[in-house]
This record gives C-alpha cells, sequence and structure tokens, in this order.
C-alpha cells in the first residue's frame, strides 16, 4: 500500500470513528438518563454524567412484569412470522418481475406501482379488516395488515435479481430439468442473500416497532405488543402527572418519575433489536460472501 493509500485510510477511519461516537452518543444518554434520579433530571436537565443515580425509573416499569413479558413473547412471535412470511412473499413477487417471459408482467409492475401512490384510506381499511377479515383482537390483527410487501423492497429485490443473478445460472437449470421452483428455492435464494438479509432487517425492524395495528385493531391486553405496552404505560404516566397536584394533596401520594420512566421505556424498547443488530450485521457479510458470483 502506498503512502497515500495509507493517509487516505487513516482519515477515512477517523471520519468513521467519528460518525460511529456521534450515532452513538443518543444511545448513551438514553441509557444513562434511565438510571439518573427524576429529581435530578427535573433540577440540572439530561447528564452524561448525573450526580444522582436511581433505579425507580425500572422499578416502576417492572411493577408490570407478567405483562411485559407476555407482550414480548407476543411481540417475538409476530416479528419472527411475520418478517418470514413478508420476505417470502417479497422475493417471489420480485423473482417473477425480475423475468421478461413472465405473463401479465406490465400489469403486475403497474399495480406494485400504483401502491406507492395511493392507497384505501384508514377508514375503507379498518372496516374491511374488521367486518370481512374479523381480525380484530387476533394475533391476525398484528401479522395481517403489515404482511403484504412494500412496493420498494420488490423493486430493490428485482433490481438485484437482475444485475446480480446470471441468467446463465437459471438457463442451465432450466436444460437440467429444474422448474421455477427449484430455481427460487436452489439458485436465486442462495444468491439474494445480502439483499434478503437487508430487506428482512427493514421488515422485522419494522414489525418489532409497529405499535398502530395493534391500536387499531387490539383491545384486549392479553394481545398487546411491547410497544402498545410501553405507549399505553407511557399515557398512563401522562395522564397520572397532568393530575400531580390533586395527587400531591392526598396522603401517601408517590412520586411517578415521569422524565426517566420516558427513558427507561425506550431502553426496554430497543434493547432487543440492539442486541441481535450485530448478529445480523455479521450474517449481512457472509451473505455477501456467499453471494457473489464466481467468474
Amino acid at each position: 500500500m502506498s503512502e497515500t493509500n495509507k493517509k487516505v485510510q487513516v482519515i477515512a477511519n477517523i471520519i468513521m470513528a467519528a460518525a460511529t461516537i456521534l450515532i452513538l452518543i443518543p444511545f448513551i444518554l438514553l441509557f444513562i438518563s434511565s438510571f439518573t434520579d427524576s429529581t435530578e433530571i427535573a433540577l440540572n436537565g439530561y447528564s452524561f454524567f448525573p450526580k444522582k443515580w436511581s433505579m425507580e425509573a425500572y422499578a416502576y416499569i417492572w411493577k408490570e412484569k407478567s405483562q411485559i413479558f407476555r407482550a414480548y413473547f407476543i411481540t417475538i412471535i409476530v416479528t419472527a412470522v411475520g418478517t418470514t412470511a413478508s420476505l417470502l412473499i417479497t422475493m417471489m413477487y420480485a423473482y417473477a418481475l425480475s423475468k421478461d417471459y413472465f405473463p401479465g408482467k406490465k400489469f403486475f409492475s403497474m399495480f406494485l406501482l400504483f401502491t406507492m401512490l395511493f392507497n384505501g384510506g384508514l377508514v375503507p381499511t379498518y372496516t374491511m379488516y374488521t367486518r370481512y377479515f374479523h381480525i380484530k383482537n387476533t394475533i391476525w390483527a398484528l401479522l395481517i395488515p403489515s404482511l403484504l410487501m412494500g412496493a420498494m423492497n420488490v423493486i430493490l429485490v428485482r433490481s438485484y435479481i437482475q444485475n446480480n443473478v446470471p441468467a446463465s445460472l437459471t438457463e442451465a437449470a432450466y436444460i437440467d430439468g429444474a422448474n421455477e421452483y427449484k430455481i427460487f428455492a436452489q439458485i436465486i435464494m442462495p444468491l439474494s442473500k445480502p439483499i434478503a438479509v437487508v430487506i428482512g432487517m427493514f421488515i422485522g425492524v419494522g414489525y418489532w416497532n409497529d405499535w398502530t395495528n395493534g391500536l387499531y385493531y387490539v383491545t384486549d391486553n392479553k394481545l398487546y405488543s411491547i410497544q402498545q405496552l410501553l405507549n399505553n404505560m407511557l399515557k398512563n404516566i401522562e395522564f397520572l402527572s397532568s393530575n400531580s397536584a390533586a395527587s400531591a394533596s392526598a396522603a401517601g401520594a408517590v412520586e411517578i418519575p415521569k422524565s426517566t420512566v420516558r427513558m427507561a421505556i425506550a431502553v426496554v424498547g430497543i434493547l432487543p433489536i440492539l442486541i441481535i443488530y450485530p448478529y445480523v450485521q455479521k450474517f449481512f457479510v457472509k451473505g455477501i460472501a456467499l453471494g457473489a458470483v464466481k467468474g
């Protein structure tokens, strides 16, 4: 490596390190604030070096531990099943559109584009799912509305297949007697691992962070996802805090750590994603290596 290349590499590493630090700073402040005493935050604001630490926010959340564990379980199941099904639908749709000989390709391409420009609206969507599909207060309410693939995801996968999967491979498979299902499972999917991991991350994070479906279609607290449960807890805290003046005059009233609970709720919501992401990143890099086409 030349001296110029070494200097460029050092500068690039410094820039990337600085960008990484800037990205991590909000998460570090969020985590520290969740362990800060609420009075300390009220007096001195948020700080990386609080003078007084406290577990009161997590103690408040821990009172609902049974609901939190159940909500985590439901969210994990919904995320796993929804991501797998949605990714499979996306990959199959994109594979079909990547073929020039696919019957009705123009129609399905325009249909996909149409969904990017227009939607049915909230009221018709709610009416359809509740009156005709009867998903209200069922686990399907957390799965089906987000199951249909996003148009942009399909376009990304289609472009990847067209540009990175040689047509000679599929043609050779046809000559050997393979059908479309076998080609999709044994050629397209293995060679599309990099884009599949990326799209899978997008879909999975979307399922994990989703709370609107629960808000619209779920009123049974036994079916709450973790995001919906935490959102409801936050609303309850806001309600109780708005009546703090009346509560303060009551005997034995307990002050709610409003500011720190918000931070603790955010930590509880994103912690599993932060734990899983490094492993997903590892598979992403592995997928690039496995998906590379050797000449």
